[in-house]
């Protein structure tokens, strides 16, 4: 029974219980500051993340535009425009190798009958082939990027940053040996 992994799942179970069986106690006693929070609908809306990433699905950029980032349309169009464009470069030349190639193989003549072998034109295909299917399945990475991104910043909006709470970074020096260390501040504000 000396396994600190047992003895740190039993202390864990402890505190859940203790803490669940405390805010049980304390639900019918919200303090007024508790009541103002959860009735404030104006800095907090929960439904703001998903009206984001709807909006995002039906009309990429829409749910940037809704958050107020107006600077990330321009972004998530080029993205999706520049994966669009390898697309069609990557179709367009498949589709002629592969033209040249069942030409050569009709026993017909084909545009590159005297530049590239047979085996040359099906490995062309074949690599073009991945790479078009590559572009297309970056442009549906960036399409669903785009949408988690909008909802994301929409919760991200409404992330209490008050100065009642603070997380600090400092850079202190230890007095007897004068060496730099860094330390970290939390300040709770009531």
């Amino acid at each position: 029974m000396n396994n600190p992994y047992f003895i740190a799942l039993i202390l864990t179970l402890f505190f859940f219980h203790f803490s669940s069986f405390s805010q049980e106690k304390n639900e019918g006693n919200l303090s007024m500051d508790s009541k103002a929070f959860l009735e404030d609908t104006e800095s907090f809306n929960p439904l703001s993340p998903a009206k984001a990433a709807f909006y995002s699905a039906i009309v990429p950029g829409l749910g940037q535009a809704y958050n107020g980032r107006y600077w990330k349309i321009p972004i998530v169009y080029g993205a999706l425009a520049s994966s669009l464009y390898y697309y069609s470069i990557n179709n367009r030349s498949y589709k002629r190798y592969r033209k040249a190639f069942k030409q050569r193989q009709a026993g017909q003549t084909d545009e590159f009958i005297n530049t590239f072998s047979t085996e040359s034109l099906e490995s062309a295909q074949q690599i073009l082939r991945k790479n078009r299917d590559t572009s297309l399945l970056t442009f549906v990475g960036l399409y669903a990027l785009q949408i988690l991104e909008a909802s994301i910043d929409a919760h991200l909006l409404q992330f209490n940053i008050s100065d009642n709470i603070t997380f600090d970074p400092k850079l202190m020096q230890e007095p007897s040996s004068q060496k730099n260390y860094v330390g970290l501040s939390l300040n709770l504000n009531f």
